[in-house]
């Protein structure tokens, strides 16, 4: 009996085994189909995202170009000037520094911190170094007589502060301005000034132009996708045919398109004319109403699809059943026939959200200088004034209220469907 008993232990253990080995083959081989695919988005999508976010809180300029300087200030209270030590590390760093492209850059950095300092910097690099009466080289030990004297504004302490505030090869001074915050001369995170203080206005009306786009999106397309799922398999085809053509145009294209349909003497102001509803033209261009209006159009095919998709796996039988049971139609839509509709309704919700906050193209030719959303200043700092830095932490935070609202929908997802 025992024997029988160890015989029939060890096969269990044996099919156990063999059981786990067919597993990890599986695992093995889906990785292996996998592998091809992670590598690739990896490559092209992860690596150079996380490569310009880091652009972001990189602070490479002072430290760079001032190395000597940064080190002499490390553990400087900033309350008093620096001692003679710091004006030898400036001097020698501005005298060794010969590199075009740095000086520039740093003074650029400074000048960010301080108005003035492009050109302090500037001044005093070209007339490094400086010379006696007899030409010769004035020794470091005079380092601060000389440079105080050439310019008083050595002797000042904020700009060794600022020389201070940015001795570290990584910052939040880009994060921290697009959140209008900044860092204080003794490295305190304070409000920015009111005159400075854009960025959360603009990401509120990026978020609030959004929002809205996303409201008439739903509030078209879901009677729309109803209606199509109602329809034979033929005409339905068709209707989505019809959806699905403005994927095939260029978004410039239909932008244009709008320009001249909105315009003064377009077709729409000459259709509300003649229909008597306006005695002159309405201002549809240059302001939020064409923003609104373009882009709700290019993103409406965004909230159809969803919800088509959802509306035509609900059996039909389910309404009338609950009419057959004394339901009134519209209660029986409301209470038997919506509630299934809400995964695709999140769905097409959050996508054509998500689309809407990097939306430019439509906002900068179809909307005014108060209805620009926050790509067009991405833009601008990318390709104008090339503040990789400043464009990266816009698009940072931007990617991050992306993966908020992604998050959140998952939840809310897993949540209605009872998963926990």
């Amino acid at each position: 009996m025992q024997t029988a008993t160890l015989a029939v232990a060890e096969n269990m253990r044996l099919v156990k085994d063999e059981l786990r080995q067919t597993r990890n083959r599986k695992r093995i081989k889906a990785l292996a189909l996998v592998a091809p695919l992670a590598i690739f988005l990896l490559l092209i999508f992860v690596v150079p995202i996380a490569m310009l976010l880091t652009r972001a809180v990189e602070n490479p300029e002072v430290v760079g170009a001032l190395p000597t300087t940064s080190r002499t200030l490390h553990g400087w209270d900033r309350k008093q000037l620096p001692g003679d030590a710091a004006y030898v590390a400036l001097m020698s760093d501005l005298t060794a520094l010969q590199d075009g492209d740095s000086l520039g850059g740093l003074a650029r950095r400074l000048n960010t911190e301080l108005p003035g300092f492009h050109t302090l910097v500037m001044k005093t690099a070209r007339a490094l170094p400086f010379t006696d009466d007899d030409g010769k080289t004035v020794p470091l030990t005079q380092a601060r007589e000389r440079l105080v004297n050439f310019d008083a504004r050595w002797g000042e302490l904020p700009y060794w502060q600022a020389i201070a505030k940015n001795s570290s090869r990584y910052s939040a001074f880009y994060v921290l301005a697009a959140l209008d915050h900044r860092q204080n001369a003794f490295g305190e995170v304070v409000p920015a000034d009111p005159d400075a203080s854009i960025y959360l206005n603009i990401f509120a009306r990026t978020f609030g132009i959004s929002a809205v786009v996303t409201c008439f999106a739903l509030l078209i397309g879901f009677p729309l996708a109803y209606w199509i799922s109602t329809l034979p398999g033929r005409r339905a085809n068709l209707m989505m045919i019809l959806v699905l053509i403005p994927f095939w145009t260029s978004i410039l294209v239909r932008v244009a398109a709008w320009i001249v349909l909105l315009q003064g003497q377009g077709l729409v102001n000459k259709a509300l004319m003649a229909s008597g509803m306006t005695r002159a033209p309405l201002e549809l261009l240059f302001n939020r109403v064409g923003v609104y209006i373009s882009m709700t159009h290019i993103l409406l095919p965004f909230m159809i699809l969803p919800l088509y998709s959802v509306m035509k796996s609900i059996p039909p039988t389910y309404q009338r059943a609950a009419v057959s049971l004394g339901s009134h139609p519209f209660a029986a839509f409301w209470r038997v026939y919506l509630p299934q509709t809400y995964p695709g309704v999140g769905a097409g919700a959050l996508l054509v959200f998500i689309l809407s906050i990097g939306y430019y193209i439509t906002p900068a030719l179809l909307g005014g200088p108060n209805d620009q959303m926050i790509s067009y200043y991405v833009a601008y700092f990318t390709n104008v004034s090339i503040n990789w830095g400043m464009a990266c932490a816009l698009g940072g935070l931007l990617l991050a209220a992306t993966l908020v609202l992604y998050v959140v929908y998952g939840r809310l997802t897993r949540a209605e469907l009872g998963m926990g």
